[in-house]
């Protein structure tokens, strides 16, 4: 399935649910972000807060990321298909 499809399987609850934790970790309005600004160039992110995030998410989402799909979370349209594989799996 390709990475556009998968967040079809993420409601839009989940999506903001996602955005709040995500905020939340990065200590900014959930205004300041869109789904394509990059965590660490444009929020200034380090590897703590993405391992965080990385947390956070396995335990409210209940799902398992292996921490190699960092690379892969640098926004949120990256956290949200990480997110959705991980839940079809």
């Amino acid at each position: 399935m390709p990475n556009a499809n998968v967040t079809t399987v993420l409601d839009e609850a989940r999506k903001q649910e996602i955005k709040e934790i995500v905020c939340d970790i990065l200590e900014i309005d959930e205004d300041e972000v869109t789904e394509t600004s990059l965590f660490k160039e444009e929020h200034d992110a380090d590897s703590l807060r993405a391992i965080e995030i990385l947390a956070a998410l396995e335990r409210t989402q209940k799902v398992t990321i292996d921490q190699a799909e960092l690379s892969r979370m640098v926004n949120l349209e990256g956290v949200y298909i990480v997110v959705a594989e991980a839940a079809q799996n």
